[in-house]
């Protein structure tokens, strides 16, 4: 098959589909030397009259069925964070609405869950860290109600109002006094969330170590692990080491995450990656692969994924969400490539044609005539096709 494509020669031939059976086959071996977490995307209602900045319209059994999806693999679900929109167009309410419904499928399918705990509910100028604790501890009671384990989101309202790095000691302190159950950090950097700049309260990274590893050495059984997405390799490694026994580091780098999760002689780091979503199927049969002591079959899997994932996550960092749901629409994940709040937009036809090709040469479309099909349909739209 051939598909007009923006380009040298205007044309892209599609690839034959991945032979190995056991990239697509669901079921398997359960995942046993690492945890991993998928950051999974929320599906639009298409029909729905809404706007950009109106309530979000989400496609609820579509939704539900892309986290059985993901569990069918073996796959955890990360649910609720960035990668499900979250302050890009999925508010409080959508997001709580979400944390029910998924907790409720992953407890009849006997699916992983962890959902995120943040402050978005709080959408205007925030008054003092009494505001954000109390929204925090809003979302955390919701989250262990539902039966998941908690993620606690790193928050904009907390930049806007913490004074230096004590009050964070101060809030997540309370807040792990408080959970029932060992929760995982988020360590968001500001490529994801500009608004997160200079988060546990410096803008000195080294700072901004000491500090999330002092409120990690003060609550040790309350916490499982921290989340770390700040594009740094190095940095991420350096953390890892000084983590305590037993407290796991979940790489959210999906720059470096080959590498991270291969790990050294020294440790590895687990996975909760946004990038998991479109790659689930594959990661999950190269962790496999890793479950069986072969790093270098884990490696020759997983790292030629790793342009397809730089092309996603390329600046603006925080636009990846739309890649990841146009990957979805053409592997016959979700009908349709609309977003909750417009954010479909929000990349470039080129742009999208060329996560196509990576994605395509991975073989990451199970039925690669109807992805083919589905990109004709959209340079159509776009004036492409005559």
């Amino acid at each position: 098959m051939t598909v007009p494509l923006p380009g040298a020669d205007g044309t892209f031939r599609t690839h034959e589909p991945r032979r190995d059976g056991a990239v697509h086959a669901t079921g398997g071996a359960p995942l046993v030397s690492r945890t991993v977490l998928s950051a999974a995307h929320v599906v639009a209602d298409p029909y729905a009259d809404t706007t950009p900045d109106g309530p979000a319209a989400v496609d609820w059994d579509a939704t539900l069925a892309f986290r059985r999806h993901l569990w069918a693999h073996g796959l955890g679900v990360a649910e609720a964070m960035d990668t499900a929109q979250r302050g890009m167009g999925l508010g409080w309410a959508g997001a709580a609405e979400l944390i029910r419904r998924s907790a409720a499928e992953a407890s009849a399918v006997g699916g992983r869950i962890a959902c995120g705990a943040g402050t978005d509910q709080l959408t205007g100028p925030v008054a003092d860290l009494a505001t954000v604790l109390a929204a925090y501890e809003e979302q955390l009671a919701l989250v262990e109600e539902s039966g998941a384990q908690a993620v606690l989101m790193a928050s904009r309202a907390l930049v806007s109002v913490a004074r230096g790095p004590e009050d964070y000691l101060e809030l997540y302190g309370h807040l792990m006094r408080q959970a029932s159950e060992p929760v995982v950090l988020h360590w968001l950097g500001p490529m994801f969330d500009p608004a997160l700049e200079g988060y546990w309260g410096s803008r000195d990274l080294d700072a901004a170590t000491e500090t999330i590893l002092k409120v990690i050495a003060e609550h040790p059984d309350k916490v499982d692990g921290v989340k770390v997405s700040l594009l740094d390799a190095r940095r991420e490694v350096d953390l890892r080491r000084r983590l305590p026994r037993g407290v796991r580091c979940y790489t959210g780098d999906d720059f470096h995450y080959p590498e991270l999760i291969a790990g050294d002689d020294q440790g590895f780091s687990h996975a909760l990656l946004g990038i998991f979503d479109p790659l689930g199927p594959l990661a999950a049969h190269a962790v496999r692969v890793l479950d069986t002591g072969d790093t270098r079959a884990f490696r020759e899997l997983l790292d030629p994924t790793v342009e397809l994932s730089r092309h996603l996550f390329r600046a603006p960092t925080r636009f990846y969400k739309t890649g990841v749901v146009f990957l979805a629409w053409l592997a016959g994940h979700q009908s349709h490539f609309t977003m909750v709040g417009g954010l479909h937009s929000a990349r470039s036809l080129p742009h999208l044609a060329r996560a196509y090709e990576l994605a395509d040469g991975l073989g990451l479309f199970p039925d690669p005539e109807l992805a083919a099909s589905r990109m004709t349909s959209l340079l159509a739209v776009y004036g492409g096709v005559r």
